[in-house]
């Protein structure tokens, strides 16, 4: 197809009868009409989800009770070891699944921190990365005497190489970035920011939240040594599902992290006196974990699992690509802009537009049976996931987009912003 082409809901409809992901749509709720584009904030129900759940919660708590913590007490490192094979590249033992990104982005930070060398005082963030990220680093920073070197970074394009490569020097304790930008989906080359921390001495935490089962990560292979994500975006585990952590093997049993629990302890039940850490990650583990929460992701990790990252990779870029080329012939005579790279090798599978009516758009999108969301400056982020959106998605959103601008419905909305967008 080229681009003076007009993309018809055929072409999107003969995409679709090539799609080898097809059938694993019809295993997640989707009982309307509604185009759901938002899988990079939280992912759709899994059908066999609410079925998992009443069983632990009917057989487990209801009949086996206290008895079923001997199922329940390795929940963590098992979903960890089944993240960490099927979506994380990296090796058993390396992942556990634990309290929430922000909490594990906490944790590693400080242990990281705690084991610099004192003459490195500064943390490297991006200026425009996801706001908890930048407000942990610098509540980290004041508790620890140290100061925030903050990297502007392009609202279009994320962050650049040449700039972090200057920042980062032998003052530099810590960086910290998200593997694809929350705003935007830049996708950053991980092995390369590695390297560049690397050569300076300093250590990186990734955040993995909006590319964890979207596109391929291999922790393992690009050096990587610490790393957190969440689980309730394209892993589809539900909200406010348990988020997990990173710890590369070799560096296990010389990081300390600050939250000092039971669940660390190496004789849990023994009931020492004084904290006695683990040699394995399991000393990044605080307290009881919500059982209840974690269950969701067997069924949903098992989803990912079957179609392969590579396959929704494929997938996934095929329909940011269809999804470009729609906006470039239908949206930006409407007055959108591109705000994601252009080059689906350097996104993840949210795009981005730009538009002055941003917000009120949004709601009409919304009221029009099209699920998307708003983000600050003026940018709405729509999502295709390769599991459960098609073709004819993508297609029939962005004809009820062209729609509202026709009939210049969003006028009909309210420019205040509600406290969700």
């Amino acid at each position: 197809m080229t681009q003076v082409e007009q993309i018809s809901r055929a072409d999107a409809e003969r995409l679709d009868g090539r799609d080898e992901l097809a059938a694993f749509r019809t295993r997640f709720v989707v009982d309307d009409d509604t185009i759901y584009l938002d899988g990079n904030s939280l992912g759709r129900l899994p059908r066999e989800t609410p079925e998992v759940v009443d069983a632990v919660v009917r057989a487990g708590w209801g009949q086996g009770l206290i008895g079923s913590w001997h199922e329940w007490i390795d929940w963590s490192a098992a979903l960890g070891d089944r993240l960490a094979s099927a979506v994380l590249g990296a090796s058993a033992g390396e992942v556990v699944l634990s309290d929430s990104t922000s909490v594990n982005l906490y944790k590693l930070a400080a242990a990281a921190l705690g084991d610099a060398d004192p003459s490195r005082r500064t943390i490297v963030v991006d200026a425009e990365d996801f706001p908890t990220n930048r407000y942990i680093m610098q509540g980290l920073a004041r508790a620890h005497g140290m100061t925030i070197r903050a990297i502007g970074s392009d609202l279009d394009e994320g962050i650049s190489l040449a700039d972090l490569e200057a920042a980062v020097n032998d003052e530099v304790a810590l960086v910290v970035l998200s593997l694809v930008s929350y705003r935007c989906g830049a996708l950053l080359d991980m092995a390369r920011v590695n390297d560049i921390a690397r050569a300076a001495g300093s250590r990186v935490v990734w955040d993995l939240s909006h590319a964890v089962g979207a596109v391929p990560v291999e922790l393992g292979s690009a050096g990587t040594e610490l790393a957190v994500g969440c689980t309730y975006k394209y892993l589809n585990a539900g909200p406010g599902a348990p988020a997990f952590l990173y710890v590369r093997d070799d560096v296990q049993a010389s990081l300390r992290q600050p939250i000092w629990g039971w669940f660390g302890q190496r004789d849990q039940f023994g009931m020492g006196a004084d904290y006695d850490p683990v040699g394995t990650v399991g000393r990044f583990l605080v307290s009881t974990p919500p059982v209840l929460s974690m269950a969701p992701l067997g069924p949903a990790l098992m989803l990912i699992e079957q179609a392969g990252i590579d396959e929704l990779r494929r997938k996934g870029t095929g329909l940011t690509e269809f999804l470009v080329a729609l906006v470039r012939q239908r949206l930006e005579p409407h007055g959108f802009r591109l705000a994601s790279p252009a080059d689906a090798q350097r996104r993840g599978t949210h795009v981005a537009l730009e538009h002055s009516e941003a917000w009120r758009i949004c709601q009409a999108l919304t009221a029009a049976g099209v699920i998307c969301d708003f983000r600050q400056p003026r940018r709405i982020r729509l999502a295709p996931v390769p599991l459960y959106t098609r073709f004819i998605d993508v297609w029939d959103a962005v004809d009820r987009l062209c729609h509202v601008m026709t009939t210049q419905r969003y006028e009909r909305f309210s420019a205040s912003r509600s406290r969700v967008t």
